[in-house]
């Protein structure tokens, strides 16, 4: 794999929430909850770099993805592209922004109208940019599915046609369409087999390394985003606890919440998978309604003291370019 390209972030998010109100009554008009699906987030994505989200189902990281795109609405916080404030756009700067930053949807067929044929769907975007027309439309859109490794032949045809992993390389082809910078990949292989999963994932790599895209690679398995990602990111119920360079984390671990889930991952090899030691988390995942108070993650952790339980820890520098949230990992020392 490739190294991330360094320098400047391409993508940047700081202090990023997104908050839901739930309302009762008619007209809706009483407001009776907020759920903190993302909640005060930093980080950073280099040009040509993938960075993986990983997390338990319902920790936020669908929603920072979307909020990136401005998809979701920010309740506040910044996000930076290339140096444009995306949450400060206006309509026409958000539309023009959209040409470089696109998403693949984890359902390929709820992401595709089952009305537009191939061509339809994979040339919309180029029509509403304004980028092609009549023949060279058409060209652009048979380039496209070559790309992704389907007959150009199939253009005329309609989603249902077509099996799961090919309509997302259809959907992979439509967020090409537009030449963008930037993808947000959410689960795009969660809903496929797993004898199309890596047909799927080599795509996303070879399409990254020839095209130079930047991609937030979303998903809860953890062998997926090893496959494909430079560095890894954390959530924990709306929060970032964990980022490091892919190998430094798989390796040496810092947060208690990241050993857990790597040591429930499957191992092949039964000789190792016996030396194993799993760290089994009690307890559901506390509500995005009522976050607990200092470490989110202290009402599940086995390790947790009494300052885990008052005492919100900082997403801080523990080891060189390795960062965690942790009360009982010490930041490393100069020597």
């Amino acid at each position: 794999m490739a190294a991330a390209v360094g320098g400047a972030p391409l993508v940047e998010a700081r202090q990023l929430a997104t908050h839901f109100t739930v309302r009762r009554g008619l007209p809706f008009a009483r407001r009776t909850a907020v759920i903190r699906a993302v909640d005060g987030i930093d980080l950073e994505i280099a040009r040509g770099e993938t960075l993986g989200l990983v997390g338990e189902s319902g920790c936020g990281k669908s929603t920072l993805g979307r909020s990136l795109l401005r998809l979701s609405q920010p309740t506040s916080g910044q996000v930076l592209f290339d140096g444009t404030d995306v949450t400060a756009a206006s309509r026409d700067g958000l539309r023009r922004l959209r040409r470089r930053m696109q998403m693949v949807f984890q359902d390929p067929y709820g992401s595709l109208d089952p009305r537009m044929t191939v061509e339809q769907a994979i040339g919309e975007p180029l029509r509403i940019h304004g980028l092609a027309s009549g023949e060279r439309r058409r060209q652009r859109i048979r380039d496209l599915l070559g790309l992704v490794g389907l007959d150009p032949a199939v253009a005329k045809r309609y989603p249902h046609e077509f099996s799961g992993g090919q309509m997302q390389r259809i959907g992979i082809a439509r967020a090409l369409a537009v030449e963008p910078d930037f993808i947000v990949c959410d689960e795009p292989v969660s809903a496929l087999d797993v004898s199309i999963q890596a047909q799927v994932l080599n795509l996303l790599v070879r399409l990254r390394d020839q095209l130079n895209l930047t991609y937030l690679f979303v998903a809860h398995d953890l062998s997926v985003v090893r496959h494909i990602s430079h560095r890894v990111a954390v959530m924990y119920l709306g929060v970032v606890v964990e980022i490091a360079p892919r190998d430094r984390l798989y390796a040496e671990p810092l947060h208690p919440y990241t050993r857990a889930l790597l040591s429930a991952v499957p191992v092949p090899n039964p000789t190792i998978e016996k030396q194993m030691q799993r760290m089994i988390l009690k307890g559901d995942v506390a509500s995005p309604v009522q976050v607990p108070a200092g470490c989110r993650f202290h009402t599940r952790c086995p390790l947790a003291v009494d300052r885990c339980r008052v005492e919100v820890p900082v997403l801080e520098e523990k080891r060189p370019g390795h960062r965690a949230a942790c009360h009982l990992v010490d930041v490393a020392r100069p020597v």
